[in-house]
C-alpha cells in the first residue's frame, strides 16, 4: 500500500485523514447546530434568526449522513485505530465515547421519528424522503420532539466534558492525545517549517 493509501487508516499512533476529516466536519457542524439553538433559546423567534434556524434541517441531515459515515468507518478500523488506555481511565474513556455517539444517532432519530409523524413532508436539499401525511401519528411527534431538544443539549454537555478532557491531556497529562486526532502537517510543510 502506498503511504497515501496508508494515511486514509487509522493506525495506532494516529488517526487517518478520513477519521479525522469526518471528527472536524462532525464537530464543526455540531457547533453550528448548537450555536444556532442556543441564539434561538435565547432570543426566541425572531426574524433575524429565520434564515439561521432554517439551515437547522438539511445541516442535521447532512450531520446523520457523516455520523453513519463515521460509525461504518470506525468499525472498519477498529482494529487500528490509537488505544483508550488500561484500567479506570481507559474504561471511561470508551463509555464517554460510546455515550456521545450514541447520543450522535439518537438525537436526528428523534427529529426524524417526529417529522415522519407529522403531517409535513420531509425534503432535505428537495429529496423527498417522507410524503405529507393527511393526519399526524401523534406518538411519534411527541415522543420526538420531547427527546430531540433534551438530548442534544446532553450531547452538547458530553461534547463540553470531551473538550475538557483533551485540555487535560494537553495542558496537565501532556501526552498528545490531540495529536493524534488534529490534522498532521503535510510532508511540504513540514521540510519548510
Amino acid at each position: 500500500m502506498t503511504k497515501a493509501r496508508t494515511d486514509l487508516f487509522d493506525s495506532p499512533a494516529s488517526y487517518g485523514r478520513v477519521t479525522r476529516f469526518l471528527h472536524w466536519s462532525i464537530a464543526g457542524l455540531l457547533a453550528w447546530q448548537l450555536l444556532v439553538m442556543g441564539l434561538k433559546l435565547i432570543f426566541g423567534r425572531q426574524p433575524f434568526l429565520s434564515p439561521l434556524v432554517a439551515s437547522h434541517q438539511p445541516v442535521g441531515t447532512v450531520l446523520f449522513v457523516l455520523i453513519a459515515l463515521r460509525l461504518v468507518w470506525a468499525v472498519v478500523n477498529r482494529r487500528r485505530r490509537p488505544p483508550h488506555g488500561t484500567g479506570p481511565l481507559g474504561l471511561a474513556v470508551v463509555i464517554g465515547h460510546a455515550l456521545l455517539y450514541l447520543l450522535m444517532l439518537a438525537v436526528p432519530l428523534a427529529a426524524l421519528l417526529r417529522v415522519y409523524g407529522s403531517e409535513r413532508a420531509f425534503r432535505p436539499f428537495g429529496i423527498e424522503l417522507f410524503a405529507a401525511r393527511d393526519a399526524e401519528i401523534g406518538w411519534m411527534v411527541e415522543m420526538g420532539a420531547a427527546l430531540h431538544g433534551e438530548l442534544g443539549w446532553v450531547l452538547a454537555a458530553l461534547i463540553l466534558g470531551h473538550v475538557a478532557m483533551v485540555a487535560v491531556h494537553e495542558r496537565v497529562w501532556r501526552d498528545g492525545t490531540l495529536a493524534r486526532m488534529a490534522p498532521q502537517k503535510r510532508k511540504r510543510d513540514r521540510v519548510l517549517g
